[in-house]
């Protein structure tokens, strides 16, 4: 049987704080984030004593404590002064922008989404450590204002249906010098066509139909 836990002692010190929309951009995850960078500052002592629920950080401590209360309480202040341009982990920026992994990889190899430099951790409890990029939160900011994921999903869409035209082009070729026959000049004339700048636009908006 397993031993009961031991309940908290009734909290007799709190304080708290609003996170500004700046600092989360909306996320619930971003939120969290926020709390795992401030309690990374606390003594291991009293890391749990600080909790976040929706976008507001809670600092919570029993009687006997109001000297842990206060230095806490201080650093919390410190802490939170420049929260707004703590940068942006991987995480925190498909939750915010509402984005698949792949995106976010690919968008970054692209430079549509800069990286704002790396960062590496440890893995609890590990001796590896992995190193990933982090977000500008102003830059974070602006593409979701600007709603630029829409474009680029719209981008991404008009590159794809590309590479399989000039995929099924190129096996068409290797078809035709498989059975020794010539490519006829309406399908040559076709893929000229599509070479154009903005013909994919172009056939997207239906000016032809």
């Amino acid at each position: 049987m397993a031993p009961k836990k031991k309940p908290d002692a009734p909290a007799k010190f709190v304080a708290e704080w609003t996170l500004p929309a700046a600092a989360t951009l909306g996320s619930s995850v971003r939120a969290h984030g926020i709390l795992l960078e401030v309690r990374s500052k606390l003594p291991s002592t009293v890391k749990k004593s600080l909790s976040v629920v929706a976008s507001t950080l809670s600092l919570k401590m029993p009687e006997g404590q109001e000297s842990a209360f206060q230095s806490t309480a201080a650093t919390v202040e410190r802490v939170l002064q420049d929260i707004e341009n703590l940068p942006v982990i991987p995480r925190e920026i498909e939750d915010i922008l509402t984005i698949k992994t792949s995106e976010r990889h690919r968008w970054l190899k692209d430079g549509r989404l800069p990286s704002a430099g790396t960062r590496t951790v440890k893995l609890r409890g590990r001796a590896r450590k992995i190193t990933f990029h982090v977000f500008d939160p102003r830059r974070v900011e602006e593409i979701l204002d600007s709603d630029l994921v829409a474009t680029w999903r719209e981008e991404d869409a008009l590159t794809a249906a590309e590479n399989r035209r000039k995929a099924a082009w190129k096996a068409k070729l290797a078809r035709a010098e498989k059975k020794a026959q010539p490519v006829s000049a309406d399908d040559r004339q076709a893929d000229e066509g599509h070479k154009l700048i903005g013909w994919a636009e172009f056939e997207r908006e239906g000016l032809l139909r």
